[in-house]
């Protein structure tokens, strides 16, 4: 079985004035989440038993960062591409524009990982969700939370509908 992961970049710190959001770093409050997605990812009986994953990472600080220190040299993660064009905060990227990304780099041999921008993972998960999560319902989309969906096993990622079958959220707050 394949698996799709998208994970909400973990806590920024607000941007300096006249600095820009591109370069948000995480916060101390992030760097703990990407702690605990770590964990996750490096156990074999819970994040990490849906990789190996060909992941898509914004090329934002703060989501490299998530990346960086979450999942990045371990089993979980067998290839990286970063991208500009799934940073949102130059122009306005939709689910759509996400999905594409995720089907251009789809190896359809791995799971996937995506680790982007709110609303733009928020509007993934419920255009491929077969139901959506009360988690999402309820708060939102959590930073550093991850919601992982079973993929059709030897196709490529599309514009379907599949099970959420995991969620992750570190220090259970929004």
């Amino acid at each position: 079985m394949r698996y799709l992961t998208i994970v909400r970049h973990a806590k920024a710190t607000a941007a300096e004035p006249g600095a820009s959001d591109y370069e948000r770093a995480l916060s101390g409050r992030g760097r703990r989440q990407c702690g605990e997605l770590r964990a996750w990812a490096l156990s074999d009986v819970a994040l990490g038993e849906y990789g190996p994953v060909t992941a898509l990472v914004s090329s934002a600080l703060r989501t490299r960062e998530t990346f960086r220190r979450a999942f990045e040299d371990t089993s979980f993660v067998a290839a990286v591409s970063y991208s500009d064009l799934i940073y949102n905060g130059r122009r306005e990227v939709t689910a759509e524009d996400l999905l594409i990304d995720l089907a251009a780099i789809d190896p359809v041999t791995t799971s996937l990982l995506v680790v982007a921008h709110n609303p733009t993972v928020h509007e993934l998960l419920e255009s491929l969700a077969e139901e959506i999560p009360a988690t999402l319902r309820n708060r939102g989309f959590p930073v550093g939370g991850a919601f992982v969906l079973e993929l059709h096993e030897s196709r490529p990622i599309g514009l379907a509908r599949y099970q959420v079958v995991a969620e992750f959220i570190p220090d259970g707050r929004n």
